[in-house]
Formats: structure tokens, sequence, C-alpha cells
């Protein structure tokens, strides 16, 4: 008898989690008004998507503030009508500016499974004073790096602020989604800050061991009747910049002045198809710099529109951190004859990508570079086609062919330059509830006169539960594997890096949750015998604290054989660590404060041994705002180095103070410095933007950079003034 208890309970359980939540979508021939009052008698004849549950603190009581969202469609647009309930108005609104980050704010944030794939969702948000913010989610919503918050697209919002309580109106046109014709149902959930009641809320009730954007926890949004197929414009956006510029080094000035634009269309509902002509990217927000203390290249994230909408087609094949085959900042990037990165001209490009039925995604990438004579730099075209097919609930297959040819003869070329390419098959594995995870990949490259150790592969299984996250994972890379467009650390090694992570839950006191990890990572050489050329043990207790705050410590005890003699400091003339064995451990903490103040920070310090010698490590960022026109913050940087004689000290500082100012919705006002002396360089970016019409802007921006070393003085100097505009036809 007990043991039938226990079977019913069980299959009681299973059948409660089973039950999926579901809106009602009503269609509608009423003419909706844009004004955040919901006074039209559609608002009042649908019932509201309601019942949140709480995420943070907790994920087992529902919130205490309850958003009622309401939506209705026609033939062109998805009406959204949101309620979002509130203890008073004392609101958290940090900036002005589109594409605010949820954390630390008041916010509603809707997600739209169109596909039903549980996989890709848009992703639409404001803030009580109405600004908007929408993205692009991918890889089921199991990682932070799947949000692709550059991509933009035109929508209509209106939000009224009451005492307790604001209202949000939105009209969506439905050719800003990607959809199947004919289609009834769309994957849904929505998550909601609450700051004064100090509350993170989900429609569907997500536990906390997953991000609260997974997508494996989502409910039904039931369309009345079929969509239809959108009326998607044709999106034409043409540019105009000037540029002058003085190069203080070789005392040049230089002016130029470009022309070109991009395209945008919808076929079929469901793939985008984008051309650009004679490219320019000049109004992108300026990386921030990292100080490198490794042997290896630093990966920036890519921030440029074009490569944006579906980039997870393109850029998630392989091992982001060690074998990347695509990253598409290559493009345009190119070296000098002293080896110096370079801006290299795209002379066009074409872009297709999207879903080609439910369970069927391709990307095709077509872009041609200029020839720069002068630097030994060879005309090329870059192309990429990838397939992606659904497998079980929300797994997927994934095939790539990456080639690289330069177009024309040139006698600087050598023959292992001419061409470069790679082909490759991935698995995604991702459970129903996303307890379980993993990625297994091959990929083979091809290039002249190369017959062997030309593979890449890799395998990833991750199980997730609420007390315990615990990873197996391995990758192999052979010394001739070589991928052009890609991002590739190292070749020649066999990397191990299982983790081991147990989370507690505490019933009282401050913290909210944290947890005890280990994560060992070994290297080894095949073609040295496997000989063991690194190790890392590292050991972390992490928490996170009741008023939104954490605090971390953590151990690395590291082993590195260096290979070749290494130079870690950049100081000219420098004496280079030699050849040999090296132990050496580092003990470091972490704190960051409640981000919901107008003032906060966080510090993370770091000390122990470096290679033969000793480090202090301090990274720090402090932040104030006064809200919602104005925010400013310094991001800080040092490292204290002290290697025995002959290698040289030295103490590396990199300083980013930035300034934000958010003049109402459409000015905006950003200044960024660095101070890096490990570059010896201090640089000021500031931008300028108006937007004078949706997705229309103009910049202007100004760059100067300055040596520091031995004289403070002018380096290179630049002013932009670029113009776009967003036509749609």
């Amino acid at each position: 008898m007990k043991k039938l208890l226990v079977l019913i309970a069980l299959c009681t359980t299973s059948f409660v989690l089973s039950q999926t939540k579901t809106v009602h979508v009503k269609y509608i021939s009423e003419t909706i008004t844009l004004d955040g009052n919901l006074n039209e008698n559609s608002w009042n004849e649908v019932e509201p998507a309601t019942d949140f549950w709480n995420y943070f603190p907790n994920d087992s009581l529902q919130a205490k503030q309850q958003p009622e969202i309401k939506m209705l469609f026609d033939d062109a647009n998805l009406y959204v009508g949101i309620k979002v309930n509130a203890p008073g108005n004392d609101f958290i609104v940090p900036s002005l500016r589109r594409d605010f980050r949820a954390g630390g704010s008041d916010n509603i944030t809707l997600l739209f499974d169109t596909f039903n794939d549980g996989t890709n969702a848009f992703i639409f948000g404001t803030n009580p004073e109405g600004v908007q913010r929408e993205m692009l989610l991918s890889g089921g919503g199991k990682e932070l790096r799947g949000f692709t918050m550059a991509w933009d697209t035109k929508w209509k919002s209106e939000t009224v602020i009451h005492d307790n309580h604001y209202i949000v109106e939105w009209i969506i046109p439905l050719s800003a989604f990607k959809y199947r014709e004919g289609e009834t149902k769309w994957r849904f959930n929505s998550y909601h800050f609450d700051t004064q009641d100090n509350e993170n809320n989900t429609w569907v009730n997500i536990p906390q061991n997953q991000f609260i954007f997974n997508l494996a926890f989502m409910g039904d949004m039931i369309f009345e009747k079929p969509l239809g197929q959108s009326k998607s414009p044709i999106s034409i956006i043409p540019y105009i910049n000037g540029l002058v510029a003085k190069d203080y080094e070789t005392d040049e000035s230089s002016s130029d002045f470009k022309y070109g634009g991009d395209a945008k269309m919808t076929i079929n509902n469901s793939l985008n198809l984008d051309l650009t002509i004679n490219p320019d990217f000049s109004q992108v927000e300026v990386d921030q710099q990292v100080t490198n203390l490794t042997r290896f290249e630093v990966s920036l994230p890519e921030r440029r529109q074009f490569f944006i909408e579906n980039s997870d087609l393109f850029n998630d094949f392989g091992n982001s951190r060690d074998s990347n085959p695509f990253f598409s900042r290559r493009i345009g990037i190119a070296n000098d004859l002293d080896d110096n990165n370079i801006e290299n001209d795209i002379i066009a490009g074409v872009r297709l990508s999207g879903k080609v039925n439910n369970d069927l995604r391709i990307g095709l990438l077509s872009m041609q570079t200029a020839e720069d004579k002068a630097n030994e730099i060879a005309t090329t075209n870059n192309a990429l086609i990838t397939a992606q097919y659904k497998l079980f609930k929300r797994s997927n297959i994934s095939f790539m062919f990456i080639n690289k040819q330069a177009t024309k003869d040139y006698d600087f070329l050598a023959d292992e330059d001419s061409y470069n390419r790679v082909f490759g098959i991935d698995y995604r594995l991702a459970s129903a509830d996303n307890t379980w995870n993993g990625k297994y990949y091959v990929h083979k490259s091809f290039s002249p006169n190369v017959k062997s150790k030309d593979i890449s592969a890799g395998a990833s299984t991750e199980y997730n539960s609420r007390n315990y996250n615990v990873r197996l994972s391995g990758v192999y890379i052979g010394d001739n594997f070589r991928s052009d467009l890609g991002f590739i650390r190292r070749t020649d090694i066999v990397k191990v890096n299982p983790k081991f992570q147990r989370n507690f839950w505490p019933k009282k006191g401050q913290i909210q949750k944290h947890n005890l990890s280990v994560t060992p990572v070994f290297i080894w050489k095949p073609d040295l015998d496997f000989e063991n050329s690194d190790y890392a043990i590292i050991s972390r207790w992490e928490a996170s604290l009741k008023n939104t705050s954490s605090l971390n410590f953590e151990m690395f005890n590291r082993y590195t054989r260096l290979y070749d003699e290494f130079e870690p400091t950049g100081a000219d003339d420098a004496i280079s660590l030699p050849i040999g064995n090296y132990y050496y451990s580092t003990i470091g903490a972490s704190y960051r404060s409640d981000r919901r103040k107008l003032f906060s920070y966080s510090v993370n310090p770091s000390f122990g041994s470096f290679f033969n010698g000793d480090i202090f490590s301090l990274n720090a960022s402090i932040n104030y705002r006064i809200q919602p026109h104005f925010s400013t913050s310094i991001q800080l940087n040092y490292n204290n180095i002290n290697l025995p004689a002959p290698y040289s000290d030295a103490k590396l500082w990199l300083i980013g103070p930035r300034v934000d100012v958010t003049f109402n919705k459409n000015l905006f006002w950003a200044t960024f410095v660095q101070y890096n002396n490990q570059r010896d360089n201090f640089s000021v970016n500031t931008r300028l933007q108006w937007r004078f019409a949706p997705l229309s802007d103009l910049f202007i921006v100004y760059n100067d950079n300055y040596f520091t070393d031995t004289v403070f003085a002018p380096r290179v100097r630049s002013l932009n003034l670029k113009l776009t505009y967003w036509l749609n036809i």
C-alpha cells in the first residue's frame, strides 16, 4: 500500500507539472489607440495571463504583485496590454536609453517562442517610463551569452504610471516576428522585476537552478484564428559618413566620405534576407579593453547589426572558448605588414537565415572584402553555409561549411593562404526540462598541403538539478587544424574540464542560495607523447544574498609548461620568462553590492604566486546614477606583478570611466575614457546619438588617443559624422 501511495503521488506530481498554462489572444477588427489606457472594448473581452510565481528570492510562492497581461491581434499587429501592480510608484529606472538591462530595475519582459521549439525566442520589454528593449534569445536560454541585444526592430509602446501600478500598451507588427503561416499557438512566458518588494517573478514557474529566461519553461498563447502571412516590409537603410582624422605619429591628416547601406526583407514569414553594400560600422560602441596576462588572444563580442539576427546559426559551432570555427569579427579585420590589426573594407555581403519549417533552420553568408596591396592583403570571399535540424523535444543537429578564399592571384600571397575550408557536424542536447544539456561536435579543416592532424572534436554533458550541477567535458584540437574565420586559442591539445557543484538553499538568514564547486582543467600535448602542458584546479564558493548582492571566494592552483619564452608584462626591453615548468596559486574574493541603490559597486581582489614571482590584482567598479537621465561608472583593473631578477616587475593599470546622459528617449550622449599603460594608450570615445525617427539616427563620434609612456602626447584623432535612415517600403 505504501508503494502504491508513493506511485500515485509521483503520478499526480508529474501530471501537475506537465499541465501547461495558456493565455488566449483574441482576433479584433476594432482600432486600438496607443495611449497606455486600455479603454477599448476589446481589452475587456479577454482574460489576462496572471498568477505569476516567485523566482527570487524563492520559487515556491505566488508573486506579491500580480501583473495582468492581455493580448489581441489583427492581420497586421500583435497588441499587448499589461497592468503591472506595485506597492507604490518609487520605481527604479536607471536610464532612458533603449535596450536597458533588466537587473536592478523595474520592468516587464515578454518572451515569444514563435516556432514552439524551445530553442529561440523574440523578447520585448519596457520599464515604467516606457523605455523599450528588444532582443533575440538562442540556445534555449541555458546561458547568458544566448542574448543578442544588438537586434533592432520597429514597434510602438506607451506607458502610464499610476499610484500603485503602471499600464503598458504595445503595438508590435507581426512582421517583427518570424513564424509559420497558419500557426495557432506560440509558446510564451514573461518575467517581471519588482524592486520595491524585491521580487523577480515569472508567469510559468521556473526553478531557481535554471535561468529566469530559460525556454524549457513556457506556457502557450492560443490565437483565436490561424495567423496569416504577414505583409513584411522591405527595409532600406542607407547611410552617409564623413570622417576627418590626424595621425600624429606620421603627421598625416586624412578625410573620407563613405556611403552605402543595408537592405532587409522577409521571405515566407520565416527567412531573413540581409544585403549590405560598402558597410560602415563607425557608430558601433568602442570595445572595452582588457588587461591580457596570458599567451593567447582575447575574444571580444560582435556588435555590428548586419551579423546579429540568427547569429547562433553561424557562431555557435564548436567550443566557444577553445575552438570556435566561425567568429564574425574576423570579417573586416586583417593584419598589416607589421602584424597589427587594421580595418579591411567590406565591399558587399549577403546573408540568408531563418526557418524553412518548424524543424529546419538554414543560414547562408557571403561577404567580399577589398584588397589592400600596400599591406599585402588579398581580396577575399568569406562564405558560410549552415543547416540546423530539430531532434526530439529541444535538441538539434547542425552542419556547417566555411570557405575563405582569395579571389585573385597575387605575387605576395603564399600558397597556404590561398584558401581555408572547414566542414563540421554539431549535436546539441537539451532535455525537455533542461536537466540535461550537452554539446558534441567534429570539425575538419582543409588547407593547401595539409593531410593530417586537421580535426577538432569535443564533447560536453551537463546535469543540472536543484542541488547538483555536474559536467563532463573535453576537447581535442589537432596541430594542423585551422579556421581563418574562427577563434582558435591554440592547437595540438587534449583538454578535459569536468565540474562538480553542490547547491544549498538556506531557509533562514540573509543568504538566499550558495554553492561549492570544483573545476579541474587539464591539458595534454598529443604531439609530445601527451605531455601534460597545463592544469588549473579551480575551487569556488559563491553566495547570493536576499538584498540582491553577491559574494564569492575562489582559489586557483595552476601548472604551466612554457614551450616558448613568454613575457607577461609587455614592458619594453623586458627579459622573457624561460622555457620550463611553473607552479603557482592565487586566492581571490569578490563582492557585488545591491544594484537597486543609486550608488553601487563591486570589488574583486586576489593575490598569490604568478609563474616564478608574485601578483596582486584588483578589479573594481563604482556606479552612480541620477535616474533616469544620468549615470556614471568607473572600471578599474590593477595588476602588480613582481618577478625575480632579471625579469621585469610591472604595475599595470586599466582605468575606464564612463558617463552616460539620456536627455530623453531619443537623444543620448555617452563618453568612455580608457587608460591602459600596458598598451601605452589613453583614449577618449564620445558619441552623441539623435534618434530622429524610429531606428534612424544621427551619430557624431569623436575618438582621441594619446601616448602615455614617456610623454603625454597625441597619437590619433578622428571625428565621424554618420547619418542612417530606416525606410520601410
